[in-house]
């Protein structure tokens, strides 16, 4: 207890540089992802393939290589990226590649039927995709895609690597310098459960609140 006392203002500062990294990279994750979910169902051959390699390489690489890659490896082709920038761009697009894959299966779960009301209406393809299929798609998808926020927001812990002062680097701070790092890792750890149980519960009610609209 004492720790949370004497470090308590590092301990806020590194709970809403955390929260920051995982908000600020969810929301831009899911405009990139949706983007390249649009691109994966297009008609375009090119898009396809392009959105699907893009898919695979996020997928398929750790995301602390992606990290290391923008922050260390960019510099090297002229193009230097702040900390904090630059986990928000590597947790963006590597989020993007899990959600594109979300919202997907999503509008691949929505009936079949709802495309051929649309089409029977002459309703053009966008139209439909945005008024019909697309909000249909975020309420089946919404379950996966709340595991993907809870699973981001751990994932910020990756930001200590390229020098981000986030929850994990003040515990790091905490146990250098009081050497007590057992207790200042079980104390981050405690805040980061807590952050994602206070994030479970509400993508509880809002799944609730989904069903109900569709009752």
């Amino acid at each position: 207890m004492d720790l949370l006392v004497d470090f308590l203002p590092d301990l806020l500062t590194g709970l809403c540089v955390t929260i920051t990294l995982g908000v600020v990279s969810f929301v831009l994750g899911s405009v990139v992802g949706a983007l390249v979910t649009v691109a994966r169902i297009s008609g375009s051959r090119v898009l396809r393939a392009s959105a699907a390699a893009y898919v695979s390489v996020f997928r398929g690489t750790p995301l602390l290589i992606q990290i290391m890659i923008v922050y260390f490896g960019l510099p090297q082709l002229g193009v230097e990226i702040p900390p904090i920038p630059s986990a928000i761009v590597a947790f963006t697009l590597f989020s993007a590649a899990y959600l594109s894959e979300n919202f997907r299966a999503g509008i691949l779960g929505v009936d079949k039927g709802q495309w051929e009301a649309a089409a029977s209406m002459a309703m053009p393809y966008w139209r439909t995709l945005r008024r019909i299929v697309f909000p249909q798609a975020i309420r089946i998808a919404t379950p996966a895609v709340g595991s993907r926020f809870v699973a981001l927001m751990k994932d910020t812990s990756l930001a200590s690597a390229v020098t981000v002062v986030e929850l994990t680097r003040v515990a790091e701070g905490i146990g250098t310098s009081t050497f007590r790092y057992m207790e200042a890792l079980l104390l981050v750890g405690l805040l980061y459960w807590g952050i994602n149980t206070l994030l479970q519960v509400g993508q509880q009610v809002l799944e609730r609140r989904m069903r109900r609209a569709y009752a």
